[in-house]
This record gives C-alpha cells, sequence and structure tokens, in this order.
C-alpha cells in the first residue's frame, strides 16, 4: 500500500470517527462547558510564571461573577446576545460590601469594573480560538454599551516642582525610589522592592532585573548618575540586608518591603500635592524621555515593555543605546507643556 493510500485511508478513519462521535478532541470541543475551559485557563494561562500574580487574582475575580452566567454553557454555546445580557446586568447591579453590621450598598457598579469582566472573559475565549476548542470569539460581535473613557482616571505626570516637594518632605528611603523609578521608570513592587543588593552594580551602573510582570521585563538597566546616588545611599543604610529596601517590620513574612502606598498617601499630603499612584512615576519617566527626543520604540525598549528580542542578541550595543537614551531624559517636561504625555504602561 502506498503513502498516498495510507494517507487517504486515516483520513476517511478519521471522518467516520468524527461523524460518529468517537473522536476524542472533536467530542471533548463540542462538550466542553464554559466551566471546565475556565478551570484549564486559570492552571494553564493564568497562573504565574505565564502571567503575573496580580493578573491572576484579577481573573480569578472576575470570573466569580463570570461563572454564574456561562459555568454551563457550552463554548459554542456563548452567543453576542447572552454576553450583551451579561454586560448589562452587571452595568445595573448594585456594588456590595459584606461588614459585620451587614450589607451596605454603595451605588451601581463602575462600568470599568463590569469592563475588566469582559475583558478577561474576551482572554478566555481568545485561548480557546487558538487551542481550536471555539471557531470563533462572539467578543468580537459585542459593543461593550458604554464608554469607560470619563470612568478611568487619566494617569498623572509629576512635574519638576511636585518632585521637589515631595522629596522634601518624604523619607530618606522614599526619597531614593521616588528617584529611582522617575529616572530608570521600574516597576515599584515586582522590581524595585524585590531587588537584591547583589543585582546592583555600581561600579558598572547597572542594575539586574531578575523578575518581572513579563519575559520581555528581564534583563539590565542602566543608571542615570541621580539613580546611582541613590542606590549608594540606600546601600549605606541598610547594612546586614541582602535586599535593597529590607522590611522594618520583624513580623513580616518577606524580608523586603512590600507595600508603600500608606507612607505615600502621608507624603503626599505634607508635600500639598493631589494624591497619585506612586506607579505612575513611570508614566513620568516615559514622558520625560519623549519629551528629550527619544523615539517612541525606543522608549518601549526601555520600559522592557513588548518583544525586546532584538536588543536582547546585542547586549552591548543595547546599553550604550540605554545610555544614550537617559542622558536625554527631560526633566522639566511636564512644565514645558502639561497636555503631553503616553498611553498607560503595565
Amino acid at each position: 500500500m502506498t503513502d498516498r493510500q495510507d494517507a487517504e485511508r486515516f483520513l476517511r478513519d478519521r471522518l467516520d470517527a468524527c461523524d460518529d462521535g468517537k473522536l476524542v478532541v472533536a467530542l471533548a470541543s463540542k462538550n466542553l462547558t464554559f466551566d471546565t475551559w475556565a478551570d484549564w485557563f486559570l492552571e494553564k494561562r493564568s497562573k504565574p510564571p505565564f502571567r503575573a500574580e496580580k493578573t491572576h487574582a484579577a481573573n480569578m475575580n472576575a470570573l466569580k461573577f463570570l461563572r454564574p452566567a456561562f459555568g454551563t454553557f457550552r463554548l459554542s454555546d456563548i452567543s453576542p446576545e447572552a454576553i450583551e445580557d451579561y454586560l448589562g446586568r452587571r452595568l445595573a447591579a448594585e456594588r456590595t460590601i459584606h461588614t459585620k453590621l451587614g450589607v451596605v450598598h454603595r451605588g451601581k457598579l463602575k462600568p470599568a469594573t463590569v469592563h475588566q469582566e469582559y475583558r478577561v472573559l474576551t482572554r478566555i475565549l481568545n485561548v480557546a480560538v487558538k487551542q481550536k476548542r471555539l471557531p470563533l470569539n462572539p467578543c468580537i460581535m459585542v459593543e461593550f454599551p458604554v464608554s469607560v473613557k470619563k470612568t478611568t482616571r487619566k494617569p498623572h505626570y509629576m512635574t519638576a516642582s511636585e518632585q521637589e516637594q515631595i522629596e522634601f518632605v518624604a523619607p530618606s528611603y522614599l526619597k531614593r525610589v521616588v528617584v529611582i523609578l522617575s529616572e530608570m521608570g521600574l516597576r515599584p513592587y515586582r522590581e524595585l522592592l524585590t531587588l537584591k543588593k547583589g543585582h546592583v552594580d555600581l561600579e558598572n551602573r547597572l542594575v539586574h532585573i531578575s523578575d518581572s510582570k513579563t519575559p520581555s521585563g528581564v534583563g539590565d538597566m542602566p543608571m542615570t548618575e541621580a539613580a546611582w546616588r541613590a542606590f549608594q545611599e540606600q546601600m549605606a543604610e541598610t547594612p546586614g540586608s541582602e535586599y535593597l529596601f529590607p522590611t522594618p517590620k520583624s513580623t513580616s513574612h518577606r524580608p523586603h518591603m512590600t507595600n508603600l502606598r500608606k507612607a505615600w498617601a502621608v507624603t503626599l499630603k505634607k508635600a500639598g500635592v493631589p494624591y497619585f499612584s506612586i506607579y505612575e512615576l513611570r508614566h513620568t519617566f516615559a514622558t520625560r524621555l519623549s519629551a528629550g527626543g527619544v523615539a517612541d520604540h525606543f522608549v518601549t525598549q526601555m520600559l522592557r515593555q513588548g518583544d525586546a528580542g532584538v536588543f536582547k542578541r546585542y547586549s552591548q550595543a543595547k546599553l550604550n543605546m540605554m545610555r544614550e537614551a537617559l542622558d536625554r531624559l527631560d526633566r522639566k517636561a511636564n512644565e514645558h507643556d502639561r497636555s503631553s504625555g503616553t498611553e498607560r504602561l503595565n
């Protein structure tokens, strides 16, 4: 028997099995429920290291509401109409908080909250399409019924004068955090607070990021002069710890600081600066690079976002280019043009 005949017989057997409902993969796809697929998604596409811990937590939280609505549905039975009905119900639902005194109602859910659930559903079904469990994602035929732009707070870009006010009243460690984040664009919690002193090379003015939100975030980042001084001072102030920002709490489960929110809020209040998230110092870094004339695609590389494979192949050239970009930081960027800005960062 020839190879062609073997191939034709194999194809006939597969088609017959599919028609009789005996083909395992086809049967599994046909009867696959949303609940079963959501379990697979959480295990294979949501947990670290595939996604950050916070992303996994957000996925799990969204599924608390998605499962009751779609859990028993077969994937192929989830229609655009069913999704639109779900969004309508959620947008009309009230936000409730359980306290010791009972259930407290806090008005209707914010559109941004419901939109996050919609994004998670879209992501789960997109993966189903890629895994050939679903021919088409019904979410692409759904238009979110309300605008979320007005309900989402715009990012704040710290001006040079605001930075001076903040650093004047901030505790010494927090002052250094502000300098490092605005000069290097590190992610505050995943990259800076977890940083070990052994990963800080003062001699060559490099920081090695060994763990990040995305694979492209891992790598070496050069320091500016201001960042180098901040690292040097912080290392000198914390002898005896392998971490750059050791926890001051003896009861802490982790050897490094894990939260800056309270200290940050207090500092902003003392400085007379309206509250904004400390994460937005990363936006400030990006804005200052752009204002200094650094090309947008290289700003993305400096933030270690997206596919940085080309730059990782040529590490020395990459570092030289990054140092040149840091030299062009415009620390007065926001005071030149208050309307300028960059898109929201990860």
